[in-house]
């Protein structure tokens, strides 16, 4: 595990490329479904706790916690789709962080004999930050938190942000 800075701009090259490939396994294996790659992915020294907050849920601490919820998000989600945009990584020793949205379609179980279950779109902001390992570049932490939009009708709704009423 040499450190980025250490091997100049081809390693810095490399350990980017090295962790946009762990960035985009992680969501390719949340989109097939693939809870052993998902949990192969998450970094297991024996000593990191590890974190997770998934949009509207508390922090969730530790191996067990953590891949319990995808688990769990796996077992009750019939179709998940990533569209990724804005990445960003920021390499700093043997620690990167990538922020990027996640534009999500989602869809539950089919009812009444479809063949899919209505599809939900979701706008989230994400943080991973993953840590340089023998085995490769390993999450350390996911934060997700949704992106709230503005209604068409939000002006005429009653007080603005800063409690006075608005403005035609």
């Amino acid at each position: 595990m040499s450190r980025p800075d250490e091997r100049g701009a081809a390693g810095r090259a490399a350990d980017e490329a090295a962790v946009e490939a762990a960035n985009t396994a992680f969501y390719e294996a949340m989109e097939t479904g693939d809870f052993e790659a998902v949990s192969a992915l998450w970094l297991d020294d024996g000593a990191t706790p590890i974190t997770c907050v998934h949009p509207g849920w508390p922090v969730l601490t530790g191996r067990g916690e953590v891949l319990r919820s995808y688990a769990l998000i796996m077992a009750n989600t019939e179709y998940i789709q990533f569209f990724l945009t804005d990445l960003r990584i920021s390499l700093a020793g043997a620690t990167a962080v990538v922020t990027c949205t996640e534009n999500i379609l989602s869809g539950g179980p089919a009812e009444d004999g479809a063949e899919l279950g209505p599809l939900v779109g979701q706008l989230v902001v994400a943080t991973n930050v993953f840590r340089d390992t023998q085995d490769g570049w390993k999450i350390w932490s996911h934060h997700a938190s949704p992106v709230l939009t503005e209604t068409e009708d939000t002006d005429s709704e009653g007080p603005g942000v800063d409690g006075t009423e608005p403005t035609a």
